[in-house]
């Protein structure tokens, strides 16, 4: 990478940490381009340069930070040599909650705004070329799945919007419960999403059914 490349990355990654800190202690409403731009040290060009206005980097910044939450997650997965997509989604997600309770910071703003709308235009859309393709590297482990789901943008917006959704409180004010308490229900529920999206076959079972109850005669025999 020439120097130039190393200097537009510079730039980009000073206001996307700025904006991260102020959309994090001021808010979005009250934060201005103005104060990006001066806290980032960077000509206001600079930011007209990457983004269209304050929206499209807070949206822009979900991608980038979900997207990091993510790459990470999978890289621990690689390095686990975990196997199977079920086990591979509870040990993402385990992954995934173990970071977000240290950095409440990132909690707070992913939660605050992610929507579905901004999730899925963020991850078809990426940021930046090197950010992580993760709706992508989803469906790549939906293809290796010996079980076929339906819907697959559905499902994962619905465990999006669960993990999301129900975490946040446990983990910043421990209520109703705190997250090591909540977690064996978060990844049963889990299990029941998986069930549901399972496909059927015309005797109405999944492959899922279909493995217990070949486990099940099995271990009878």
């Amino acid at each position: 990478m020439g120097k130039l490349e190393l200097n537009k990355m510079r730039k980009k990654s000073a206001l996307y940490n700025t904006a991260f800190e102020l959309f994090t202690t001021k808010g979005l409403a009250k934060t201005t381009i103005s104060d990006i731009v001066e806290n980032a040290g960077v000509a206001k060009g600079t930011f007209y340069l990457y983004f269209k206005d304050k929206y499209d980097i807070r949206n822009k910044l979900i991608s980038h930070k979900a997207g990091e939450l993510f790459s990470q997650a999978r890289d621990a997965l690689e390095q686990a040599h975990v196997t199977g997509f079920t086990a591979q989604l509870h040990f993402l997600v385990d992954n995934i909650l173990d970071r977000l309770e240290t950095e409440s910071d990132l909690l707070g703003f992913i939660s605050k705004n992610l929507s579905w709308g901004v999730f899925k235009d963020a991850f078809q859309e990426q940021a930046d070329e090197d950010d992580f393709p993760f709706f992508q590297e989803y469906l790549n482990l939906l293809d290796q799945s010996d079980v076929q789901y339906d819907s697959p943008e559905l499902l994962l917006f619905t465990i999006i919007e669960l993990v999301s959704s129900t975490s946040y409180s446990c983990i910043l004010h421990s209520q109703p419960v705190c997250l090591a308490e909540y977690r064996p229900y978060l990844h049963k529920t889990i299990d029941c999403i998986l069930q549901a999206f399972a496909h059927t076959d015309e005797s109405g079972l999944s492959a899922a059914n279909m493995n217990v109850i070949s486990d099940k005669h099995f271990d009878q025999n």
